[in-house]
């Protein structure tokens, strides 16, 4: 099953993406850790991709587009892969499509933007060990403080509610047309968001047909 998955930030792509690569014992494909391992080995592709960035430059769509397509002919997608992080814009669907990199189906995660900046602005994470929390899911002990070493527990900048409006403007308007363009194709498959994790990887499941 070659698969994107799509959603605003705070959707829980990241987390479904980790069931679906466990369950069906493919790899998740992320955008910036190819693009690094291409430029850690040398490659031709990566290579050209570090000369942009040493510029201060954007990478091009067709070079991480081939980044990826280089990615995706190791062997260990050869059953199939979830694309994390891309495509992120219309302009990069359609370079993997010129490509010829073949996806199945595209899983779009539907949360409703006040469910998401609720969900983001409430998470806590500790100073010291990094250990997550949530003011209304997944309370500490003890208010503010670290069950695991005691350490404070702070909002991430990510995660203030100015960030999370920005990031969800910038989703709506750059990977938000994405969903069009695959209807368009006949692969996009919506799933709503559910409050409980084990509720909405079971909708995916049944979606995808696992």
């Amino acid at each position: 099953m070659k698969l994107i998955l799509l959603g605003a930030p705070g959707a829980g792509k990241g987390t479904q993406a980790e069931i679906i690569c466990s369950k069906l014992n493919i790899p998740a494909i992320s955008t910036g850790n190819i693009l690094r391992e291409a430029i850690k080995n040398g490659t031709a592709i990566g290579l050209e991709a570090k000369s942009y960035m040493d510029a201060g430059k954007l990478v091009p769509d067709s070079v991480i587009v081939g980044v990826v397509k280089e990615r995706l002919a190791a062997d260990d997608c050869k059953d199939g892969y979830i694309l994390d992080g891309m495509p992120r814009t219309v302009a990069q669907a359609e370079a993997l499509d010129e490509m010829g990199v073949v996806i199945d189906t595209v899983l779009s995660l539907e949360v409703e933007d006040e469910v998401i900046e609720k969900r983001m602005s409430g998470r806590r994470v500790c100073e010291g060990c990094g250990a997550s929390y949530h003011i209304q899911h997944k309370q500490p002990k003890v208010e503010g403080v670290c069950d695991s070493c005691g350490g404070k527990l702070i909002c991430r900048k990510d995660d203030a509610p100015e960030t999370v409006r920005d990031r969800l403007h910038v989703y709506h308007e750059q990977t938000e047309p994405l969903k069009d363009y695959y209807e368009k194709q006949g692969k996009l498959t919506k799933v709503n968001g559910q409050d409980g994790l084990e509720d909405t990887t079971r909708l995916v499941f049944r979606a995808l047909g696992i």
